[in-house]
């Protein structure tokens, strides 16, 4: 496959493998890491089109695994999208205030999910 690239940061291999069947359904190169700093890595090794991560991860979490990508050349402009249980008011607010474009609920909702993606990544090409 050979679609637009997305980074998933994910600890939870259930909500891993999730994702990455509803996207890879739809066309979409998925990379995993599980944690802050390997996504880190692999951001900074082949930036994708699309980062999806999770708020509450090991090590570092989405807050400030945000600030970090937003340093990382060529990333500037990447969409990145919080994958959050945590959605009440004061959340979504925090999670677009640390740099984030935009969350999706969880649990994931299989329909919308593909949906979603597709319009982050069409805000991003204009």
């Amino acid at each position: 496959m050979n679609g637009p690239k997305i980074l998933y940061i994910e600890d939870n291999p259930e909500n891993r493998l999730l994702v990455r069947r509803i996207l890879e359904a739809e066309g979409y190169t998925i990379v995993e890491a599980i944690d802050g700093p390997s996504g880190l890595e692999a951001a900074a090794a082949s930036p994708p089109d699309l980062i999806l991560l999770d708020i509450n991860l090991p090590e570092m979490d989405g807050y400030e695994l945000v600030g970090r990508l937003r340093q990382i050349p060529g990333l500037a402009t990447t969409p990145i999208i919080a994958l959050t249980a945590y959605a009440l008011r004061g959340d979504r607010e925090r999670i677009l205030a640390a740099g984030c474009d935009g969350y999706i609920q969880k649990p994931i909702d299989v329909d919308s999910l593909p949906v979603q993606v597709a319009s982050f990544l069409k805000k991003r090409t204009g």
